[in-house]
């Protein structure tokens, strides 16, 4: 089953394309958003300062690097706490397992 992104993921994927320079199509593609999804994206990011159009499309700048920066370090926790979570609801379903009658046959 597929994981649905939030919006501050979006807006990351956006600006790490940005970084780059990148026009409108390739924003689109390579963050997988529809057109719809684009243009509010687009116009959130500006508007927060975060990415500024210029000749060659959709540039970070550097209050859009600083939140980029802020998100990497977070996703990067975020991912090992889930996997410390996932490894702790292992435990609990084996120990779970454990107090379950036997089957008799």
């Amino acid at each position: 089953m597929a994981k649905h992104r939030q919006r501050v993921d979006i807006i990351a994927d956006i600006l790490k394309i940005a970084a780059q320079g990148a026009r409108k199509t390739r924003i689109m593609y390579v963050a997988n958003l529809s057109y719809s999804q684009l243009v509010k994206y687009l116009e959130k990011t500006t508007s927060l300062g975060f990415v500024q159009s210029g000749i060659n499309g959709y540039e970070i700048t550097e209050k859009g690097r600083t939140f980029l920066e802020r998100y990497i370090h977070f996703s990067s926790k975020y991912s090992s706490v889930e996997h410390l979570l996932e490894g702790i609801e292992s435990e609990k379903r084996a120990l779970e397992k454990m107090c379950e009658q036997p089957q008799s046959a």
